[in-house]
């Protein structure tokens, strides 16, 4: 089960202040600010005036200048998460240390330091890139010196540079197992380690793990084990490092209620994923949020939604990529899909995972493993290029893999490459196949006479639902009803093939 949430601490505007004086007043580059922030806005319903507080019921949440003059090292700032929390704070005026592997462009991903610390600097914040691999103790050490020699210490780490690979525990190589724990838990641990006795010394005082709530829940763990392993040891610092430095830092993790379109979920989710996803701004703003609470607010497992509904945010469409799109849940939160499905019809979503009506039709014999044929003795027609002397109507997935069949194209072979097995359980279990790679492509029963790129298991009634558009790829792989072997990125180019076929289903 989920930690239970722990009640948001109240935020002292003096003590706040005095802890930013004091600790700008010791920076040997310079004196702070002469704008002095904002006031902080009334969270109580008679706060404030009438337009500030529909400001805040309708729009992100706004900065205060509470991170005004303070240092913040932030572990992946250069792309994603990291790099909106750095701007966020950078609108305060904060010092940003961007700790990131990424000093060349990327072939593929966007960003490198040097391109982040430039829209930092741009936001108004102070900017210090440093190359960064979380998983050598040194890099971390160097650059840790380098931001108090430049800013005189560091009041706050965010750890969020992490490593994933969603594959099962016998398709996950070792060096994947390596870098997921090297990464994900010991750098945390390590980049925690450094910072501390600089941490110690300041007023702010804040670690933040970008990690889940631990939920032992298996199926969190049955498809993807290293994975959950390396993020739950991450939880576990917050655990152990908040009881241990209690009083002197803050020590907490943020978690996501809902997909963020990032880099990584693109590759994950495929082509049309964000628009399921909330923007990296969601959780720069719950980042803000208990970045500038004191320091006796630590130990928490915090949800991003559930924190800034507390803070006065009522209105999410402002964080979605498609407001209004149906959203998927992120992983290590037990919100089952079709519980999910409500709650957003009823907000008058509809939701692309919804399971929709059975296709009625009656129930063919069940395949015999090696062949499937109909009364006559007879394949099904459009499975392997047989006619089918069959009188009853074919099955939903015999009647989806003649579709499938038809709607194979040139284009579609040479865009897809790649061959796809499909183990199916349930009414119509069995083994199936489609092959996108060679010649014109084929569909069918049984095992390919090819090599296959691609094991999928799922019920024969998900398969159906999947190929219709009536379950998304990625939710029924998040949900566990869908397991993938082989080659994952010919995998996440399955939803886009589906959607030149369930326009046929």
């Amino acid at each position: 089960m989920p930690f239970p949430p722990v009640p948001l601490g109240r935020w002292n505007p003096a003590r706040q202040a005095r802890a930013c004086e004091t600790r700008v007043a010791r920076r040997p580059w310079g004196s702070p600010s002469t704008t002095p922030p904002p006031a902080p806005l009334s969270l109580s319903p008679s706060g404030g005036s009438a337009s500030s507080r529909r400001t805040r019921l309708s729009a992100m949440l706004p900065n205060t200048g509470k991170l005004a003059g303070c240092t913040l090292f932030i572990t992946g700032a250069s792309r994603g998460i990291g790099k909106a929390i750095a701007l966020k704070a950078a609108k305060d005026g904060a010092n940003i240390v961007i700790a990131a592997k990424t000093g060349e462009p990327h072939r593929t991903l966007p960003g490198t330091i040097y391109t982040a610390a430039e829209e930092i600097e741009a936001a108004g914040g102070k900017a210090l890139p440093c190359i960064v691999n979380v998983r050598e103790e040194q890099q971390i050490a160097d650059a840790v010196e380098k931001a108090v020699q430049k800013f005189g210490g560091i009041d706050i780490l965010v750890n969020n540079a992490s490593a994933i690979s969603l594959t099962g525990t016998l398709e996950t190589p070792t060096k994947k197992v390596d870098l997921m724990m090297s990464a994900n838990t010991r750098g945390t641990y390590l980049a925690s380690k450094i910072c501390l006795p600089y941490l110690r010394k300041s007023n702010i005082a804040h670690i933040l793990n970008i990690s889940p709530p631990i939920n032992l829940n298996p199926i969190w763990f049955k498809n993807h084990c290293a994975y959950t392993i390396s993020k739950y040891g991450m939880s576990m610092c917050v655990l152990g490092m908040a009881e241990e430095f209690r009083g002197e830092v803050a020590v907490n993790a943020l978690w996501p209620q809902t997909a963020i379109h990032t880099s990584a979920m693109d590759m994950l989710g495929g082509a049309g994923v964000e628009q399921q996803c909330r923007k990296t701004d969601i959780l720069a703003d719950a980042a803000y949020c208990i970045l500038t609470k004191p320091k006796s607010f630590t130990g928490n497992f915090v949800i991003d939604e559930n924190l800034l509904r507390e803070e006065g945010i009522k209105n999410f469409d402002v964080y979605a990529v498609a407001p209004g799109h149906p959203l998927l849940p992120d992983f290590f939160l037990d919100v089952d899909p079709d519980t999910l499905a409500m709650k957003m019809e009823a907000h008058g979503a509809s939701p692309v995972f919804r399971e929709g009506k059975k296709i009625e039709s009656d129930k063919p014999e069940g395949p015999d493993g090696a062949k499937h044929e109909g009364p006559n003795g007879a394949k099904p027609e459009g499975l392997d290029g047989a006619e089918s002397a069959a009188v009853k109507p074919l099955g939903p997935v015999e009647e989806t893999f003649k579709i499938i069949k038809g709607a194979i194209s040139e284009d579609v072979v040479r865009s897809t490459q790649g061959v796809y097995l499909f183990e199916l359980s349930g009414d119509e279990g069995g083994t199936w196949y489609i092959d996108l790679k060679n010649k014109a492509g084929s569909a069918g029963i049984g095992e390919p006479p090819v090599k296959v790129d691609v094991v999928m298991s799922m019920s024969s009634g998900d398969f159906v639902k999947m190929f219709s558009g009536k379950l998304k790829p990625t939710m029924a792989f998040m949900s566990g009803k869908l397991k993938i072997k082989g080659n994952m990125a010919l995998a996440m180019k399955l939803e886009k093939m589906m959607t030149q076929f369930s326009s046929k289903l």
